[in-house]
C-alpha cells in the first residue's frame, strides 16, 4: 500500500513515498517525521541566532572601519597639518607606517594606503612613479630597499633637492638599523612593522630635515669648512694622525666646530 506523506521543507526526501504492510508502520513512520521537524526547527533556530550575531559582528566592524577611516580624514583636514610647506613620509613596501613628519602615521593611514596603492598600481604597468606635479605641490616618490619615501613639498624645491633629503632620512635610518638587518627584516616579513626598532629615530630625522632645510651645504652635497690659517690646519691634522695611528681598524678621524669641518684624516685602505 503506498501512502502520501506532507512534509516540512527540511525532511529526508527518501521519505516522501512509503511502502507499508501495517498501519504501525504509518504510526511509526509518522512519529519519526515529527522528530525530523522538530529538530529541524531547533537546528533552524539556532542557525539563525548565529547568523544574526555574525551579522551584529559585521555591522560592528563595518561601523569601525567607517568610524576610524572619518576620523583619519578629519585628522587630514586639520588646518595646522595642511599648512606646512613640506611633508616627508617613509612606509614600508606592503605599506606599512613607518615615518612622518608631521602628525601622528597612525592618523594617516589612510594616506599610507593611498600612497602604497599608487606606487602598486604604477608597478604593474612595468614602469617606477618618480614625480607628480599637481598646481604648486611637487609629490617626489624614492625606492630604496623594501622602503617607499615620499615627500610633498609646496616650497618650490626641485626634484633633485627633494630626493636628496630623502636619501638623506634613509642613511639615518639604516644608520641606526644597518642595511643588512634592513634587508633580512623583511625578507622574513614583508608586513613588520619598523617603528618597533625606531623608537626615538623620528627625533633624529625631524632635526635632520630641519637643518638640511637651513644648510645649503646639505643641498649642495658640499662641505662647509672653518676658515683657519693653513698652518694651524695641518698642525692639527697632524697631532691626529699620531693619536690614532695606534688605533686598529681605524677608517677615519673628522673634526668638526659649529658645524663646519676643521680637517678629515682617512687612511690608505679606505675607499673614497
Amino acid at each position: 500500500m503506498s501512502t502520501g506523506c506532507d512534509i516540512e521543507p527540511g525532511a529526508s526526501s527518501e521519505s516522501v513515498l512509503v511502502v507499508s504492510e501495517s498501519c504501525d508502520n504509518i504510526e511509526q513512520m509518522s512519529s519519526s517525521l515529527e522528530e525530523i521537524k522538530n529538530s529541524n526547527s531547533v537546528v533552524s533556530s539556532d542557525e539563525t541566532i548565529e547568523n544574526c550575531n555574525n551579522i551584529d559582528n559585521f555591522e560592528d566592524a563595518c561601523s569601525n572601519m567607517n568610524l576610524n577611516a572619518a576620523q583619519d580624514d578629519d585628522y587630514m583636514r586639520n588646518k595646522e597639518w595642511l599648512s606646512k610647506k613640506k611633508h616627508i613620509f617613509v612606509l614600508s613596501s606592503a605599506g606599512k607606517p613607518i615615518y612622518s613628519r608631521y602628525g601622528n602615521e597612525d592618523k594617516l593611514a589612510t594616506l599610507y594606503g593611498v600612497m602604497q596603492a599608487l606606487v602598486s598600481f604604477v608597478q604593474d604597468q612595468n614602469d617606477s612613479i618618480q614625480s607628480i606635479h599637481a598646481g604648486d605641490t611637487l609629490f617626489v616618490f624614492l625606492f630604496k630597499n623594501h622602503l617607499i619615501l615620499v615627500a610633498v613639498s609646496k616650497s618650490g624645491e626641485s626634484i633633485s633637492q627633494l630626493i636628496s633629503q630623502l636619501n638623506y632620512v634613509f642613511n639615518q635610518i639604516t644608520s641606526v638599523l644597518t642595511l643588512t638587518r634592513l634587508n633580512k627584516i623583511y625578507e622574513q616579513r614583508r608586513n613588520y612593522d619598523l617603528r618597533r626598532l625606531l623608537s626615538g629615530v623620528e627625533r633624529l630625522i625631524d632635526h635632520l630635515l630641519d637643518f638640511s632645510e637651513r644648510e645649503p651645504a646639505f643641498i649642495l652635497g658640499g662641505v662647509q669648512c672653518l676658515t683657519l690659517p693653513l698652518s694651524v690646519r695641518d698642525t692639527i691634522s697632524s697631532a691626529i694622525v699620531q693619536a690614532c695611528n695606534k688605533i686598529k681598524n681605524l677608517v677615519f678621524a673628522i673634526l668638526l666646530a659649529n658645524n663646519k669641518l676643521i680637517t678629515l684624516v682617512y687612511y690608505d685602505n679606505f675607499n673614497k
